[in-house]
């Protein structure tokens, strides 16, 4: 009986420690309350117009190719739209159209950078609103690009402009930075990167897309939407794996007779049936559990509060809730491209494998190689390969950000994440440490899912709020 009451009274101190841990961080979170909209009905009609005029510029982004006709109409259409932001701004374009504007501050030796890429994708399949037309119906802006991107590089430009206009003077070197292929991955911010490099600037934080206000990430959370701020974006290392004739391994007893192809299927399927990848909940994605845990439900409130006791058990579950939970906690693989006859002497695959840390992806090739050994497949990192480190969350900057997405969007907690995509911003770690993805926007599940999409739109009052989001980040930005 002693026993038994003394597992009783631990089991009643372990519940006590759960529920004072839960209750802590529930009181220590951020009250959440209704919004006030800053701008009258005029200002969000006059806000969407002018975006519109930067939507009718179709700045589609072709791969091997480069028209500048509908470029040079947005550059002709952002000097129209912001002439006091031309006037004080020294402006400087990379590879063909990468703009990055520099408004000089009070302390020339510190910078800061907001980002939105303003190229798009084609506007294929069928649209209730002309893409490039940028009609207003039922309280939303219809077009390519209200929600990738213009619509955060409008409001960049429209705070700045309200702000100079204003008599504004920032307390240190303001940056906007627009690529003009973003969506190729190409070659516009990683060439500013090397003028940043050559001329020895570094940014306290950079502010870019990728994050925004969406639909809870989690069930059952007592909110409409979270606003989800990235603060890391997956490593990709893309690899060639081959198996030829020559290559088998003799030890093994099936390899003499073995075809490359069956050799390389043998390989694949044990890749992909056992776990040889490292997995862990790591710092960013404790983070965003512990942000969203006061605003969950019981039990996953008590669940995210103490991640000392069920990370181990939220591990083992994660991939088995679907794919892209699985992938927070360690690598992801996916083969493609795998060619080679029963005839031929060879058959080749390619592998991308996509990893939260560097340590861990490093263990993760090593692994691969491993069992690659024993079909005899030989395996080689490819040229395109990239990891980015993620942004430190103890920087000031990024508790300055999420202040004041608690200040524009008090009804919704923030938190962080990580993007699996990737944005222009990603090569930017080089020269910054606090490399954010967030645009201020309010998206629902349909104008999310538009991105790369048809029927991209926004809603009008979303507009406004990004504006007043920029020119709150700007004016109280020390």
């Amino acid at each position: 009986m002693i026993v038994l009451y003394v597992v009783l009274a631990l089991l009643v101190v372990l519940l006590a420690v759960l529920l004072i841990n839960t209750a802590r961080k529930t009181a220590g979170a951020r009250k959440l309350r209704p919004a006030e909209m800053q701008y009258s009905d005029e200002d969000v009609q006059n806000y969407a117009e002018r975006l519109g005029k930067m939507i009718q510029c179709p700045t589609v982004s072709v791969k091997d190719s480069y028209d500048d006709t509908a470029f040079a109409q947005l550059r002709d259409t952002m000097q129209a739209l912001f002439p006091t932001v031309h006037a004080h701004a020294e402006k400087l374009t990379f590879s063909d159209d990468c703009w990055i504007y520099k408004i000089e501050g009070q302390d020339k030796t510190r910078n800061i950078m907001l980002m939105s890429h303003h190229d798009v994708v084609a506007a294929d399949g069928e649209w209730k609103h002309a893409p490039f037309a940028a009609e207003i119906y039922d309280g939303k802006i219809w077009g390519r690009g209200t929600v990738d991107t213009k619509t955060p590089l409008f409001a960049e430009f429209s705070a700045l402009e309200e702000l100079l206009s204003a008599g504004y003077e920032p307390p240190c070197n303001v940056y906007i930075g627009s690529s003009h292929n973003e969506e190729l991955g190409g070659d516009g911010i990683p060439t500013a990167l090397r003028y940043f490099q050559e001329q020895g600037i570094t940014f306290e934080v950079i502010l870019d897309e990728g994050g925004a206000v969406i639909e809870p990430p989690l069930g059952g959370m007592h909110c409409e939407k979270c606003a989800m701020v990235a603060v890391h974006e997956k490593g990709r290392y893309k690899l060639e794996c081959t198996a030829t004739a020559d290559n088998a391994h003799a030890s093994l007893t099936a390899a003499a007779k073995a075809t490359p192809i069956e050799r390389m299927t043998d390989f694949i399927h044990e890749v992909r049936t056992k776990d040889i990848f490292v997995r862990r909940l790591n710092l960013q994605v404790t983070a965003m559990f512990t942000h969203l845990a006061p605003y969950c439900a019981f039990p996953m409130k008590v669940l995210f509060s103490n991640l000392w006791l069920f990370g181990g058990l939220l591990k083992a579950v994660m991939p088995k809730l679907n794919a892209q939970a699985g992938g927070l906690i360690g690598t992801t693989c996916a083969f493609s491209k795998i060619e080679g006859t029963t005839e031929s002497k060879q058959c080749s695959a390619t592998v991308m494998l996509r990893s939260v840390d560097e340590a861990d992806m490093q263990h993760d090739i090593e692994s691969l190689k491993s069992v690659a050994e024993k079909y005899g497949v030989e395996v080689q990192i490819l040229p395109e390969s990239e990891y980015h480190g993620p942004a430190d969350m103890a920087r000031p900057a990024f508790s300055y950000t999420m202040d004041c997405i608690g200040q524009v969007f008090p009804q919704y907690p923030a938190s962080p994440f990580i993007l699996p995509a990737g944005t222009d911003a990603r090569t930017l770690t080089d020269v910054c440490d606090c490399v954010l993805r967030f645009a201020p926007i309010q998206l629902s599940a349909q104008q999310l899912a538009s991105v790369h999409a048809e029927n991209e739109n926004i809603d009008l009052s979303a507009v406004a709020q990004a504006v007043q989001f920029y020119k709150l980040f700007l004016k109280n930005y020390k």
